[in-house]
């Protein structure tokens, strides 16, 4: 199995890159990263461990950073749509597939 991001979710990753970069420097953005690609490394060895969610999504929170992953678990291994800050709005970006 393997991965996709949605466009929106590589947006979502490039904003909090650049929040981390600017309020905390460099190293703590790469660990932010460091730890997105470990939640993704398991949530593609083990797609059914998310939270489920409407529509079919789950959601997966990174571990220190206050972000959840949204994706939804396909055939093909799992497609992420959203990766959000907690603190957001529920409804952020629900319309994504």
């Amino acid at each position: 199995m393997t991965y996709s991001l949605h466009p929106g979710a590589e947006h979502d990753i490039a904003k909090a890159l650049d929040f981390y970069s600017e309020q905390a420097g460099p190293v703590v953005a790469v660990r932010f990263l460091e730890e997105f690609e470990r939640i993704t490394k398991l949530l593609v060895e083990h797609p059914g461990l998310g939270t489920p969610t409407t529509g079919g999504r789950r959601t997966f929170p990174l571990k220190v950073f206050p972000y959840l992953v949204v994706y939804r678990n396909l055939e093909t291994g799992i497609r992420i749509l959203i990766v959000r800050h907690q603190y957001r709005k529920p409804g952020y970006t629900g319309s994504r597939r």
